[in-house]
């Protein structure tokens, strides 16, 4: 399981360039995961569920499973979140994982940037930084991708990560 990051600064496109570059990996055979950091407190659960009722109730983890899909929620209260390294082994096998979020974690990342922004580069102090999606021409020697070029980017991210098509893995 290889991973790949997606940094920028809330508004420069990195859910929308994800959201565009992950069905382009999945065509072309490989099986896609992602992770999103949240920097504030969420919840995926609806107040009046059963599910939130016990959740609040004070389960640690509570998992709703249908024929669909399953989701495992788990309470930290009050214990430290994480690593991202911890995260990831909570993932079923699979042959790249998008890490949307811990900018300035060191693992190889692709910056989204977006010139009206008006946010600070990432990449001139971040050597993790590998190549950038853009809106304007940036004086760098990483490769540069539009922002709209979803496919030149998961080309790359196929390359970058010496991604291998295994055996085609079966999409429902």
């Amino acid at each position: 399981m290889k991973t790949i990051g997606i940094a920028g600064y809330s508004g420069s496109g990195k859910t929308t360039l994800i959201e565009k570059v992950i069905p382009h990996l999945v065509m072309e055979g490989f099986r896609v995961s992602l992770i999103k950091h949240a920097h504030h407190e969420f919840d995926i659960d609806q107040p009046g569920k059963d599910s939130h009722r016990h959740r609040t109730a004070g389960a640690s983890e509570v998992m709703i499973s249908s024929s669909n899909r399953w989701a495992l929620m788990h309470e930290l209260r009050g214990v430290q979140e994480p690593s991202l390294e911890e995260q990831l082994k909570h993932f079923s096998p699979c042959d790249v994982v998008i890490v949307e979020g811990w900018k300035h974690h060191a693992m190889p990342k692709i910056e989204v940037h977006r010139k009206l922004a008006d946010k600070p580069l990432l990449f001139p102090n971040d050597k993790s930084v590998v190549a950038i999606a853009t809106d304007e021409s940036l004086a760098t020697h990483l490769p540069q991708f539009a922002l709209d070029d979803a496919e030149a980017v998961a080309r790359f991210i196929i390359a970058h990560l010496g991604l291998r098509k295994a055996a085609m893995h079966v999409v429902k």
